[in-house]
């Protein structure tokens, strides 16, 4: 009997068109009203491994941004209301301008997995995405909401399970978020840091069995013990409020160094491995799973370009890291991300013809 072998055809990604990154330092700098944390914020800032972050939110009338007088940003602190209004408009069109990105046949499309952590809407965005591509109304939709930033994992996987069971199977995967509706007006230097990383994008991918591509194999999952307060999203009057702990960088790497839990993701030593797709998570993430397994430094060199061109996407930003591995020959590949939890997900993968 023919193995059947779940594999990525397609991949497009998408991102805004308004850098935010330079005028958000420059904001989060005057709120911090002590003068030793506002320098250790700008020392952080500028190692952060992050030159550019784009956002949906529209430019003011004199071409300003988000946080200029006349911005979304620039008075009180906006509603979760009023927030959810612009994730109803700005999520479904940005995932739409990734899926135009693919090369393949989108009406050919049996089974739509979207994933996003930053909103909600109802009818959802999978709905929408669903409607405005002119899909057939048979085609079975999945929603994986407000896992955070290994959903691309989950979503990839999920795909591929369903193209196991369903050889003949046309898997759409959609991840959109748009991390910059959630700025808020805080002085503390944990939380600026935590929004310095983040930034809006979405990314598309079909999944089938057949076609040359990269396999989607192996899944692993696991959750670190007493980790459930490192990274959380806290759903507020004013936005979802980011908490994402300093020890997180040191747990992920204290993780990597168990044998077990490395052969299990890696399928042998890391070594071996020729292709890391690591979620970018922020500078100390990847510098944390470089030191954890032992890696050459330019072992997640496509991790730290995408998070260098576009900061923290959330779920998104795996697939821009896959992304920039499709064209090349992969015999070993390891696709890793983390979030809430503190959870570690990914799988293996290579080219297949």
């Amino acid at each position: 009997m023919t193995e059947i072998v779940p594999r990525i055809v397609g991949l497009a990604t998408a991102r805004p068109t308004q850098d935010i990154h330079a005028a958000f330092v420059g904001w989060a700098e005057s709120r911090i009203e002590n003068d030793r944390e506002r320098a250790l914020f700008r020392r952080m800032a500028s190692r952060a491994g992050i030159a550019h972050r784009f956002a949906v939110l529209p430019l003011t009338a004199d071409g300003g941004s988000p946080v200029s007088p006349g911005g979304f940003y620039a008075g009180d602190d906006p509603t979760t209301a009023a927030r959810m209004a612009l994730y109803a408009e700005h999520a479904p069109a940005l995932a739409l301008q990734a899926i135009g990105g693919l090369t393949q046949d989108t009406s050919t499309v049996t089974h739509l997995v979207v994933a996003s952590c930053t909103g909600f809407v109802a009818p959802g965005v999978d709905q929408i995405i669903a409607r405005q591509l002119g899909l057939s109304p048979s085609v079975e939709r999945l929603l994986i909401g407000f896992m955070g930033c290994y959903a691309a994992v989950t979503a990839l996987r999920s795909a591929a399970h369903i193209v196991r069971s369903q050889p003949d199977a046309r898997v759409l995967v959609v991840t959109v978020e748009l991390s910059s509706l959630h700025l808020n007006r805080t002085g503390s230097i944990e939380s600026l840091l935590a929004m310095l990383q983040f930034g809006d994008g979405a990314a598309a991918a079909q999944v089938c069995s057949d076609g040359p591509g990269l396999s989607v194999e192996a899944p692993f999952a696991t959750t670190l013990p007493e980790s459930d307060d490192l990274i959380r999203w806290d759903i507020g009057d004013n936005g979802f409020e980011m908490h994402l702990s300093g020890q997180v960088p040191g747990r992920i790497a204290d993780a990597l160094r168990d044998p077990n839990l490395v052969t299990t993701l890696a399928g042998g030593a890391p070594a071996d491995v020729d292709a890391w797709a690591v979620h970018a998570g922020g500078r100390s993430i990847l510098d944390a799973v470089e030191q954890g397994l032992s890696l050459a430094t330019d072992a997640l060199s496509e991790s730290r370009q995408v998070l260098l061109e576009g900061g923290n996407m959330s779920s998104a930003t795996l697939m821009f890291v896959l992304a920039r591995m499709m064209g090349r020959p992969v015999s070993r590949g390891v696709a890793l991300a983390f979030g809430p939890g503190l959870a570690a997900e990914g799988f293996r993968f290579r080219t297949v013809t």
